[in-house]
This record gives C-alpha cells, structure tokens and sequence, in this order.
C-alpha cells in the first residue's frame, strides 16, 4: 500500500483522520460558544488529560468550532522559556487591528489599545521594530501596575468591551496552560472572573495534564466555579475500532477482528498509539486484509520509533536520580503508587523524595491523581522505563 496514501498521522497535535469519542466536550464547547454569545453566563472549558490522548487536536478543533461561530480566536502554546504576557501580547494586538479593520476604529477598540500599550510598558518584552500603530497612548493607571493579577484582569475587561462593541466574541485558547507559574494562573483565573462579573464575551479555552485543576484551585478556589475540566482519557474499544476501520475503509482496506482487539490491547486505547500502529502497519501490509500477524509484525516497528522519539525525548530530560525514581515506579506495575513504596524501593526516607518528587512533576513526567500517590503523565511510559532500564 502506497505509503503517501497512509491516512494515520502520529505527530504532535496532528489531526487524525477521524476524530472518535470526543462528541461529548464538543458539544459542551458548542454550548459554552452560543451562551456567550448570547450574554448567558457559562463555565469556561480547561481539558485535561495524559500526554498522547489528543488534547492538543481537540483544542484545535474547538477553534475551528469558535471560528465558525464568528468568534475572533487567538492560540499559545504556554512554555516554560517565555511569560505569559509575552505570549498573549503579540495576539492581542493582531486581534484588536483586526476589530478596528471591521468597521473603523471606535472608542472602545481604541481604549483596548491605550490599556495593552499599558500593559506592554510594564513587562520586559516588545514586539520587534513594528510600530504599534493608530498613534496611540498608553491609558496611564490602566494594566500598568506591575503586578499582573492586577493588570492582565483590566486588560481582559478592556478587549471584551472592544469585542461587545464590534458585536462579536473572542476565544483565547492555551495549551500546555500547567506550565503557567502561579502568580500568572492566578491572574488568568482573575481575569476571566471579572469577564464573567461583567458579562463580557470572552471564553478560555484551555488544555493541560491532569494536575490542572489542582493547580487552579490552589491559586483560586473560586476556579471550580469558573471553568469545566472536562477529562480526556483513552478511546473505548468501540471508538478505538472506529478510528482504525473508518479512515481505511475508503481505500477497501479492512481489519480482521482479532487484528484490531491486538491493536486496542497493545495501544490502551490511547489516540498517539492507534495512529502510530495504524501507520506502521499501513506501510508494512501489501494489501487486505489487516491480520493479526502484521499487527505483530507491525508492533515491533511501532514500539521501536517511539522508543526513539515520543518517549526518549522525555526521557533524556531527566537526571540519573529521576531516571531511578521513574524505573522503580515502572517496576510497581500500572497504576498509580504511593511515595512512600517508591521510597521504600528506593531504600530511603520518604522526606528526602520531595525535592526530586517536585521537580518531576514540574517536568511534566508525574502527576498526584490523589493525595500520597504518584504516577505517570505519559502512557505506555513504564513499559518503557523497563526496557530503556532493564539492568536497574
């Protein structure tokens, strides 16, 4: 089979052919759009899930939805090299020049360039050699405190009234959004808590790995009340036969239905995997039907790039210490673990983990999904450990 032909896209964020098992956060995402529009109150909508279970494609997909709903959209991606502010800065800008090219500028689009002039001359970045445009002065005591849970909230009130004026809405979309430090979380939460106080038409939408809503909490314990954390986990055996048969079936390629239980048990039903092996074994086979002994053949080129790629990039993040820390919780089995096993497998005390414990959630490998427990943030990831480890 013609490998330009493969219909399976493994990548980070790539769109797979069909997008299965996700209808549900979808048609929350299509409500929360149409309510805002409306000047109905409704939570905005941060996903969480594990590495590889399509987060990132889902976040594109509710773009594409607030597009189509007329809505201006801006998307970042948080990283741990770059500020918040930085990051929302250059979009914001872009967005404003679009509103004020909708209809000429009015007061309140050029208000809401006064107010992020004033916010950009507080931080510590700019936006090249580009001149701001529109001849406009920063609004003095608007989002110029320096301090951001004070500033970015007035910034935020100042585009939803430059948006309610122009009659239309705006979605922010951030990924990776675990990797805002607290004072910026904070002030994120903040600012979408004075947009729902003034019935402004802005929604978040946001995408992180399971210990996101911790995290709000702990910087705002009003988050709960603020914001849905849809969860989004692995495909049911159903939906997961759905994503290999329905992108083959237009090329009159099927799987044989031992060959497709062989998938779903090896992938876990995680959406990375079933792409993965759906590519591996579309360029293996020479024809129909799937067998179960391509899938095997199949697995062992699937298990070998991402031992190459999707795992081995975390894995070389991580210091001789972490590297033992993770091969003793693989060694426990699946699941989550308590830190006090792992301590004891380690052969010390419980106390002298914390730093390491941090740091590793920090990097995004571990996460708590209750308290004195531990486990990882990519799937398939101990499997993994015993095989880059197996002396250990």
């Amino acid at each position: 089979m013609d490998p330009i032909n493969n219909p399976f896209s493994p990548g980070a964020g790539s769109q797979p052919p069909e997008l299965v098992g996700r209808d549900p956060v979808l048609e929350q995402t299509r409500i929360l759009l149409g309510r805002i529009k409306q000047k109905r109150s409704e939570k905005s909508l941060l996903l969480t899930g594990l590495r590889g279970v399509g987060k990132t494609v889902l976040l594109n997909e509710m773009k594409r939805l607030a597009q189509r709903s007329k809505y201006q959209t801006i998307l970042i991606e948080v990283h741990e090299s770059k500020t918040l502010g930085s990051l929302l800065v250059p979009s914001l800008r872009k967005l404003l020049f679009d509103l004020n090219r909708s209809a000429g500028i009015s007061d309140k689009v050029k208000r809401a360039f006064a107010v992020l002039r004033s916010f950009i001359s507080v931080l510590n970045i700019s936006i090249g050699d580009v001149t701001f445009g529109l001849g406009i002065d920063p609004e003095k005591g608007s989002a110029d405190s320096g301090d951001l849970e004070i500033d970015l909230p007035q910034l935020f009130v100042a585009m939803g009234e430059a948006a309610e004026d122009r009659n239309c809405a705006i979605a922010i979309l951030i990924d990776e959004i675990q990797y805002l430090n607290k004072k910026e979380l904070g002030a994120l939460i903040m600012a979408m808590h004075k947009i729902q106080q003034n019935q402004l038409p802005i929604v978040l939408l946001g995408a992180g790995l399971p210990i996101l809503p911790e995290l709000a909490g702990e910087s705002k314990s009003y988050a709960e009340r603020l914001f849905d954390f849809p969860a989004i986990g692995e495909l049911s055996e159903k939906d997961a036969i759905r994503a290999l048969k329905e992108p083959t079936q237009s090329a009159g390629i099927i799987f044989e239905a031992p060959a497709m239980k062989e998938i779903f048990r090896l992938t876990k039903g995680y959406p990375y995997f079933l792409q993965e092996w759906g590519y591996q074994i579309w360029n293996l086979a020479t024809k129909g039907p799937i067998t179960l002994q391509i899938v095997q053949t199949a697995t062992d080129l699937a298990i070998k790039r991402l031992d190459g790629s999707f795992f081995r990039v975390r894995f070389d993040r991580l210091t001789q210490g972490e590297k033992r820390f993770l091969r003793v919780m693989a060694q426990l089995g699946s699941g989550a673990h308590r830190t006090a096993d792992i301590a004891d497998a380690l052969g010390i005390k419980i106390a002298s983990l914390g730093p390491m414990r941090a740091n590793l959630i920090k990097k995004g490998m571990i996460y708590s999904p209750s308290h004195g427990d531990m486990a990882f943030t990519v799937p398939l990831f101990d499997e993994f450990m015993i095989r880059a480890m197996p002396d250990s």
